[in-house]
């Protein structure tokens, strides 16, 4: 723009004093050049006048006087950020200069109280920057663990050894977040899929550490590595440095990137979320029962569950297409690695042949009907309860039956809540429901507009033409209810919106 403000500037005088014949061939020339159309072109020909250069230089408002008078307002006010400063510099000008620490005349008084928000982070960009130690933002404790922690993203895995596990928490904390609550700690392997949970009472990092390790000795297989996501109860010195001294290599996610823990969120709605609901659990008694729960999940899961693995995806343009292994329970998967010790498979093979799935099931749904009667109360009784005796039989004889009862999964009811029930307010057309049904029987014809007009002329202060929608729906029940069928406000299809005042 610049240029072609240049060329108009050029050529503008030639323009304006040559003939006819001129002026079309420099028209054709500029247009060729700077890709005007034609007309415009012309208007710029005609209207251009030659302005002097303008200087938008201006003198400073506020110097340096401004700028260290500020500085001491910002020190005295405990280094406020500059709209909570502002309104305290009335404040702290007068004593400053009643002590004798500040001198400034009228002038520089009034700046001090006029300037704004933005020209006090410009004028103290710099002091801020040296006061803090050359960084321009104030970074905290985890912002320096979460650096040293190096990022693994969901296609850095490249097929591993059993033993590397993603970490995440499940909150259940039912519709309200605020205050204490059970978490669920969940534990899945990269390589084999086996999920391991573990209930916390409290999210400190004495409590995380020490889900960490019963999660770490419930594994087949010795931990390798442990990948979290950014939660400030991971991403710690004591969680972090502890984790590095077992030997467990240490990664974490990117921060608002779920799909870097793909293999752990799979696993808590299809393993936590399906069997535990979406209920607050409160207390150590509620910690219990959901680690008797787990205790039965972890071997029906992981011994007897097929469970799906991705062989291979492929992206065809904006279609993508997924391969997948035969399903098979992850302890099969345990079993066929090779990187597994010989040990180690020894020992889950015993496990399997001693385990029975029809009983782990019902010590599910025991604990189950256990967590049922905890869901949105405090449990706040240390001592539990005896244990359910399970009744194999009388278990095996309802699965029969058991899908005519709908969900069978206590944790999923919610209690029920009686509430008070409200008396309702008589109707405005009670008064006058026998006159109309007397009405209608004797006049079958009778239409509601005839109807409202009658009772307009009994009492015009109640009745008038909005009312007539009502009065239809009303006749309408009254017709039925007098032809032998069930009106639909008796059968509850609507209430009645109309009401006395009070």
């Amino acid at each position: 723009m610049a240029t072609r403000s240049e060329l108009i500037e050029a050529i503008v005088e030639r323009y304006r004093t040559g003939h006819r014949d001129a002026k079309r061939r420099i028209l054709d020339e500029f247009v060729a050049v700077t890709g005007y159309h034609r007309k415009h072109a012309i208007r710029l020909m005609r209207h251009r006048e030659v302005k002097p250069p303008c200087d938008r230089r201006h003198g400073l408002r506020y110097g340096a006087d401004v700028r260290e008078a500020l500085v001491m307002l910002w020190e005295a006010s405990e280094r406020l950020c500059s709209k909570r400063l502002r309104p305290l510099i009335p404040v702290l000008l007068p004593a400053l200069e009643r002590h004798g620490r500040l001198g400034i005349d009228d002038t520089l008084r009034g700046k001090l109280l006029t300037v704004s928000p933005a020209t006090m982070d410009r004028l103290l960009t710099e002091v801020r920057v040296v006061a803090r130690g050359g960084q321009r933002r104030r970074a905290g404790m985890s912002s320096a663990v979460r650096r040293s922690v190096p990022v693994r993203t969901f296609g850095d895995w490249n097929d591993p050894p059993p033993g590397f596990v993603e970490i995440d928490f499940v909150a259940h904390s039912g519709t309200s977040s605020s205050g204490s609550f059970v978490q669920t700690m969940v534990l899945t392997d990269i390589a084999t899929g086996w999920t391991e949970c573990v209930p916390v009472r409290t999210r400190d990092s004495g409590n995380v550490i020490v889900a960490i390790k019963e999660g770490r000795s419930l594994f087949p297989f010795p931990l390798l590595g442990v990948d979290f996501d950014n939660d400030s109860a991971f991403m710690n010195e004591f969680v972090v440095s502890w984790c590095r001294n077992e030997g467990l290599e240490v990664t974490r996610s990117r921060a608002y990137r779920k799909n870097d823990q793909a293999h752990v969120e799979q696993k808590n709605g299809a393993i936590v979320r399906r069997l535990v609901g979406y209920g607050r659990f409160v207390g150590a008694e509620a910690t219990i029962a959901l680690g008797q729960l787990y205790a039965a999940v972890r071997l029906y899961g992981n011994l007897f569950q097929p469970s799906f693995k991705l062989q291979a995806k492929t992206r065809i343009g904006a279609r993508v297409i997924k391969r997948y292994h035969p399903p098979v329970p992850p302890a099969t998967r345990v079993l066929a690695h090779p990187d597994v010790a010989e040990a180690d498979k020894r020992r889950l093979h015993a496990s399997m042949e001693t385990a029975d799935p029809v009983l782990l099931f019902a010590a599910i749904r025991a604990a189950q009907e256990e967590l049922g009667r905890r869901v949105d109360r405090r449990g706040l009784k240390a001592t539990p309860e005896e244990p359910v005796v399970i009744d194999l039989q009388r278990f095996a004889a309802t699965l029969k039956t058991a899908w005519k009862s709908g969900e069978t999964r206590p944790t999923h009811r919610r209690p029920y809540h009686r509430t008070k029930p409200f008396p309702k307010r008589p109707s405005m057309y009670e008064p006058f429901e026998e006159r109309i049904k007397q009405w209608l029987k004797e006049d079958p014809s009778l239409s509601a507009a005839a109807v409202l007009q009658r009772l307009t002329q009994i009492d015009p202060s109640r009745f008038r033409e909005k009312n007539l929608r009502m009065v239809q729906r009303l006749v309408k029940n009254w017709r039925t209810e007098m032809a032998g069928w069930p009106s639909s406000m008796e059968s509850g299809s609507r209430a009645c919106p109309y009401r006395l005042p009070p």
